[in-house]
């Protein structure tokens, strides 16, 4: 069989996720039977196989509404955002803001949060590998005297950072297994989520902190990332820098602290 041209290849490809266009001109089946049936099979298929794949990378969400919605709304989805790549463990990226336009799924308020903290954790799994900071190098960064404001901590490849108005975290925690009673779905909850060893972990941590982390992902230095998180603590609640980065090497979440170089004067 030929390779279809460039149009052919178009008209193929937007057939194939749109029910409303009629089977692609040119197509012959092996045995003559109706080209038509055979290729309604096979949008069938096609269709199914990128549902399945959502549904592997949003579990919760799909608990939380239900396998017959989840799979209504996942289908508007993969017709209006089909795959770029071949690797289907990373579709998705997207979903979230789709969910949170999507008018049917506005209950419940959380479920586009919930998405994003699920495609958090397949980011985090397939990201690169990167060997965590020693324990020596750690020691010899931190005995700069008065330039440790300008350390440079550079995070691992799988470190990710959410903040939600909601108990996404708790919720998350209680369709792994957990106890689904005295929720309180209104209570803003923040996440670090990081691949340690083989594991995928999601860690609570309060607001400042995920302020603190997520500057440190946006490149910023140590003592402007404190700095920001100190300023955006709640009242009566101290940033405890120590406890964040104890908690970041902890679980491997930083592969280097260093000092920048100074430009000659």
């Amino acid at each position: 069989m030929k390779a279809l041209r460039p149009p052919a290849q178009q008209d193929f490809a937007g057939a194939l996720l749109d029910p409303a266009r009629p089977c692609p001109s040119g197509l012959k089946t092996w045995n003559g039977s109706d080209p038509g049936a055979r290729f309604a099979v096979y949008r069938n298929n096609v269709v199914g196989s990128l549902i399945d794949a959502l549904a592997d990378n949003f579990p919760v969400v799909q608990q939380l509404v239900g396998v017959e919605f989840f799979r209504a709304m996942a289908g508007i989805y993969v017709r209006r955002s089909p795959p770029t790549s071949r690797l289907l463990a990373f579709y998705g990226d997207g979903f979230a803001e789709f969910i949170a336009r999507f008018e049917p799924a506005r209950a419940p308020p959380y479920l586009a949060d919930m998405a994003r903290l699920e495609a958090a954790r397949v980011q985090s799994y397939h990201a690169a590998d990167e060997e965590p900071a020693s324990a020596e190098s750690v020691t010899l960064a931190l005995a700069c005297g008065d330039r440790i404001g300008e350390l440079r901590l550079e995070c691992h490849p799988s470190l990710r950072v959410l903040s939600s108005r909601w108990a996404v975290v708790t919720l998350w925690a209680a369709h792994q297994g957990g106890d689904f009673e005295a929720i309180d779905v209104d209570r803003p909850e923040c996440a670090l989520v990081v691949r340690q060893d083989l594991d995928v972990l999601v860690l609570q941590v309060s607001a400042a902190t995920a302020v603190f982390v997520a500057s440190l992902l946006a490149g910023h230095c140590l003592s402007d990332a404190a700095s920001a998180a100190r300023a955006s603590a709640d009242a009566g609640q101290d940033f405890d820098l120590a406890a964040a980065l104890s908690l970041l090497l902890r679980h491997g979440a930083l592969t280097s602290i260093h000092l920048p170089r100074r430009l000659a004067a």
